[in-house]
């Protein structure tokens, strides 16, 4: 079974900085697109950003500049560094992504959701 599983959350000051991982695990014959979304207290889960299999990046306007997503294919990994963190940062983090496995002689593509890690920032 594909996992994915996110870390490096916790409570941080505004202005500072965190680094989120989220490392996926299991029968994986290539991760392609990959994202970070968030969902804050009444709000609407949101994307923050994104990279493609080819290293594109994109980022919703309120994190450009502050935010860096980046993957590391060896190990399975996409990371997002949070620089310059506001309290409307706080929220939950998922990571996402489609990941293509091998399954008794079969290549499946299937879209797949991290369990989320608290980012608290205080004012």
């Amino acid at each position: 079974q594909v996992q994915l599983v996110e870390s490096g959350g916790g409570l941080v000051q505004a202005g500072g900085s965190l680094r989120l991982s989220c490392a996926a695990s299991g029968s994986i014959f290539r991760i392609n697109n990959m994202g970070w979304y968030r969902q804050a207290p009444g709000k609407q889960r949101e994307l923050v950003a994104q990279i493609t299999s080819d290293g594109s990046t994109n980022y919703v306007d309120s994190v450009k500049g502050r935010f860096t997503i980046s993957r590391d294919n060896a190990k399975n990994t996409m990371y997002l560094q949070m620089n310059s963190q506001k309290p409307e940062d706080t929220a939950v983090y998922y990571c996402n992504a489609d990941i293509t496995y091998y399954d008794g002689g079969y290549y499946y593509t299937d879209n797949y959701w991290g369990q989320g890690t608290q980012v608290t920032v205080s004012s």
